[in-house]
């Protein structure tokens, strides 16, 4: 997308309300409705607050399956672009809310049936702001058509499986589970991509070599700069470390109501925006846990802590070191927050035909001291997101940097192949 239309007063309007109905200071949402709001950013944000239970990368594909559906049944009414997947016919007197409504209820209801929110009250209570009339019954028959579509597109597609996971015996440069029992995201690698032709279509060569310079320098920096009682690093960084533990899911997707409310979007372009930033996002944590698994490369913790093995007579081992914050439960490369973050950025950028687009972004994380921080363009955050995860000591640089580069290229096929036009 190039150009914005001039934006209408009154969708504008409703957009602002809905942003301020879906997220409140801390970012948690509210439902409550006492008038009509439109549907699509509405039920983007039910979406975002339904998966917030899961795990991230697994999040992340369900956002992306939820948004196939809201996309494809606002197409089918508003027309204007090329669907996902899905093009029902539809009777010229349509209500493109209940459509919407009726595809993102009907899939998440089978995404997350056991879904805390309550889905079911939620759509009783959305269907109750609308007309109760032939539009409104039109609109909820094309929008469970294109749920049910989208649905059938996803059976057997591997999101439901249970993968173990077996740790391989101790050596350097291999990754140790933290924590007991499964590490997370073990099915994400067997997951049927969205767009991509497979998991592994864009897997990156490898971590740094454990005997090289770049792994020397990047080990150092997380001793420094990631330790849980750093002298080097800045308040303000530490409070970005913690900033950006949020769950990223909900988080970018707040973000991004918000940009469409700022920028005056119609519903099918809302609709356009978030389908093609969470459908990449989908593929790029699929693609991302591929390349964790591949490699299995160990986390800053057992690197510091194990430095006398690694080969690297550059690197010196500290058994009491401990990071910032608490390590992730799975393999450290490439970064997970750098591949999801770098591919919703890339297709914000596509989107808009530009990465000079302001914004904000807000964390609803623990100990966070600036709740809401503002961007000037699209890649500003990612280098912010970056930064954060070798200060948080998470992170390797050279895995931040191999994680966008991922993400960005995944954007890059995806937009290309699916929503060129």
């Amino acid at each position: 997308m190039r150009h914005v239309p001039r934006r209408s007063a009154i969708l504008v309007t409703l957009l602002a309300v809905l942003v301020s109905l879906v997220t409140p200071q801390g970012g948690r949402a509210s439902y409550a409705l006492t008038a009509p709001v439109p549907a699509v950013p509405y039920w983007s944000s039910v979406a975002g607050e339904a998966v917030r239970a899961k795990f991230p990368g697994e999040a992340a594909v369900l956002m992306a399956i939820a948004h196939a559906a809201i996309y494809d049944a606002a197409v089918a009414v508003a027309g204007g672009y090329r669907p996902y997947a899905i093009a029902p016919a539809v009777p010229a007197n349509t209500s493109l809310d209940a459509a919407v409504a009726a595809a993102a209820y009907r899939t998440l209801v089978q995404l997350l049936p056991n879904s805390p929110i309550g889905l079911d009250t939620i759509y009783t209570q959305y269907l109750s702001t609308l007309p109760g009339d032939e539009a409104t019954s039109n609109g909820i028959a094309v929008g469970d058509a294109v749920a049910d579509g989208i649905m059938a597109l996803r059976a057997g597609d591997g999101r439901d499986a249970v993968v173990g996971y077996t740790p391989l015996p101790f050596a350097p440069g291999v990754y140790e589970p933290t924590q007991s029992g499964t590490p997370l995201g073990t099915k994400l690698p067997g997951i049927r991509p969205l767009v991509l032709e497979s998991a592994s279509q864009f897997r990156p060569d490898g971590p740094s070599a454990l005997t090289s310079q770049e792994y020397a320098d990047d080990l150092k920096q997380l001793e420094d700069y990631g330790a849980k009682f750093s002298t080097l690093r800045t308040p303000e960084q530490t409070d970005l470390a913690f900033f950006w533990t949020a769950h990223d899911v909900p988080q970018w997707n707040r973000a991004m109501l918000r940009i469409a409310s700022d920028r005056g979007l119609s519903q099918v372009q809302t609709a356009r925006m978030l389908a093609m930033a969470n459908i990449t996002a989908g593929d790029a944590m699929i693609a991302c846990f591929d390349a964790k698994y591949a490699f299995n490369f160990w986390r800053p913790i057992d690197a510091i802590h194990d430095a006398d093995i690694d080969g690297n007579p550059l690197t010196e081992p500290d058994p009491t070191w401990q990071p910032l914050l608490r390590t992730p439960f799975h393999p450290e490369y490439p970064s997970a927050h750098g591949c999801h973050s770098s591919a919703i950025v890339e297709a914000l950028a596509a989107f808009f035909g530009t990465d000079n687009v302001s914004f904000s972004i807000d964390s609803d994380a623990p100990n966070v001291q600036q709740r809401v921080r503002y961007y000037k363009r699209f890649k500003d955050a990612v280098r912010e997101v970056l930064d954060a995860r070798v200060w948080a000591g998470f992170h390797f640089r050279n895995s931040d940097e191999q994680g966008a580069n991922l993400g960005r290229a995944i954007a890059r096929y995806v937009i290309g192949k699916t929503f060129s036009n």
